[in-house]
């Protein structure tokens, strides 16, 4: 066989310029909607429920121990892994350290009307909706609102 039975015809234009073109259409779209809002559904947080402050305290051992800040009395204390607690706080501890935020102001766990969990900083404004990491590791902070003497 010779490289003259092979024919290497050009790719067509036509659905690489239609390719080309959809992709800049989706992508001035997008930058349309970031800078105006408009077609951005944003739906608002439920009423809170309950709320507690809550301060965090790494210990030796390597669990966390958590208090009620209001009481400052301790309300549990987080032993083994616990991953979800720890890479939380660790995200919202991060914020705090660029910030030059110390750990004295505490965090406030949100139980709204929906059932959703928030935990907020109000130290730098960061939250995390937690009903978006499934109902097993809401739970885990779900009991520290719920503990018994908790204010409601």
């Amino acid at each position: 066989m010779s490289d003259d039975t092979f024919i290497h015809a050009p790719f067509p234009r036509a659905p690489l310029f239609a390719a080309a073109t959809l992709i800049g259409v989706a992508l001035l779209a997008v930058i349309w909607v970031r800078l105006t809002g408009i077609g951005f559904a944003h739906q608002p947080d439920a009423a809170a429920v309950t709320t507690r402050e809550l301060r965090f305290e790494d210990r030796a051992d390597g669990a966390i121990a958590v208090f009620d800040a209001r009481a400052n009395r301790l309300v549990d204390v987080v032993t083994g892994t616990s991953g979800f607690l720890r890479g939380t706080l660790r995200a919202l501890t991060r914020e705090r350290k660029l910030e030059r935020i110390g750990p004295e102001q505490p965090f406030l766990l949100i139980g709204r009307a929906d059932g959703r969990l928030t935990l907020e900083d109000p130290a730098t404004g960061h939250r995390v909706d937690l009903e978006s990491f499934g109902p097993t590791n809401v739970e885990v902070f779900a009991r520290l609102l719920n503990e018994p003497g908790a204010p409601r």
